[in-house]
């Protein structure tokens, strides 16, 4: 074995100093707090939705780096742990058990940040009021979910009802559609926010053309396009996700039909332009949360970058505001308590980085709105 030379030597030692310098940074760091508090993040991290889900956990973790340097949640170092619902209704049960296996383990729980998607929100609610622990989610609309009971549920982002009512508003306002042609995907989602959207048209005084549902998987629309010219629509809208999304308008722009064209939230992620293969240019999306590049500075996107080695996604600022919703929860009620905390929820004012939030009895944020983005040379680009 060859002996280091003085030059290692010296390089070692510097090395062994650097570590020592830096635990003893993060002991001081740690000494600060009086243990900690977890706050759990429930989305889709896996799988089509994980584009939904990596954006929320990104802007939560950011959010709870900045508590941490501001001293902590009364007095705790936050701890953000996620877990993976892989947008599937059945596995939130086992979600809840591992938020259970925490506070059987005596941790400090803030509450729980999730879930994106309405049918696993839907199924996880149950066992979270059974827990205690609060729910805020940054994505769920099915309007339904505020109305079950449940009084340890939160929604930062408007809600089906208000989606369908901001995207007539833009149809027939800005779009100038008085004859809409309303697809809709098979599902409770797709029915339910097309049936309130053929409402709101209505009550603007215009008409819908036609009303169609799509199959699954379904590729061929030719015969769908028929109907839409014969019917005179000047508009489309399509309520579904993003894989009917880009199927559908893909679709109508091989028969040539070139309509302005709006999808919902469902189609808010980057599968919706990529699976149109071009066929998405122009097409307009109404989304939940607004563009971090209109709505942030630059400051906040490159400490979101440092963080998480990617830009923000479609529902990072509204993981940042839903953590900062949480926090102020516990500020207000001085405890990790979950009744306590949702009750201090409904009773204060709370400042977001989407705007000032405040919650009804039933935990719907009163003044959510809806943002409108248009696919401008691939990306999606926010236009209200």
């Amino acid at each position: 074995m060859a002996r280091p030379t003085p030059k290692r030597v010296v390089l070692l030692f510097a090395a062994l100093f650097a570590v020592l310098v830096c635990s003893a940074c993060g002991a001081e760091e740690d000494s600060q707090f009086e243990g900690e508090a977890v706050v759990f993040v429930a989305a889709p991290l896996s799988g089509a939705r994980a584009d939904a889900g990596q954006s929320t956990l990104g802007g939560v973790r950011l959010a709870a780096e900045a508590i941490n340097r501001e001293g902590g949640l009364l007095g705790r170092r936050l701890a953000v742990r996620a877990l993976d619902d892989r947008s599937d209704a059945g596995g939130a049960a086992g979600n809840a058990a591992m938020v259970r296996d925490a506070l059987g383990r005596g941790e400090s729980i803030a509450g729980v940040i999730g879930h994106v998607d309405s049918g696993v929100a839907g199924a996880a609610l149950p066992h979270y009021e059974e827990l205690g622990v609060s729910l805020i989610t940054p994505g769920a609309g099915l309007p339904d979910l505020a109305y079950r009971g449940h009084a340890m549920f939160f929604r930062v982002n408007a809600d089906d009802g208000k989606q369908a009512e901001q995207g007539a508003q833009f149809l027939v306002e800005e779009v100038e559609a008085r004859r809409v042609a309303v697809v809709h995907a098979g599902s409770a989602y797709g029915r339910g926010l097309a049936a309130a959207l053929v409402e709101r048209l209505e009550a603007l005084g215009a008409t819908t053309a036609l009303q169609a549902e799509i199959g699954e998987g379904q590729s061929d629309f030719a015969d769908l396009a028929l109907s839409i010219e014969d019917a005179g629509a000047d508009a489309v809208y399509l309520a579904g996700a993003a894989s009917e999304a880009s199927r559908l308008v893909g679709g109508l722009k091989r028969t040539e039909l070139n309509l302005p064209f709006l999808a919902s939230d469902g189609a808010f992620l980057g599968s919706a332009i990529d699976g149109a293969f071009g066929g998405a240019e122009g097409m307009y999306v109404s989304a939940l949360a607004p563009s971090p590049d209109r709505w942030v500075d630059s400051g906040w996107v490159e400490a979101y970058r440092a963080l998480e080695r990617r830009d923000p996604g479609p529902f990072s600022i509204n993981g940042y505001a839903a953590m900062q919703a949480l926090a102020a929860g516990v500020r207000a009620a001085g405890s990790f308590e979950g009744d306590a905390v949702a009750q201090a929820m409904r009773g204060i004012e709370i400042e977001t980085l989407i705007g000032p939030m405040r919650f009804s009895a039933n935990g719907e944020r009163v003044d959510a709105r809806v943002w409108i983005y248009q696919v401008e040379d691939g990306e999606f680009r926010q236009v209200e």
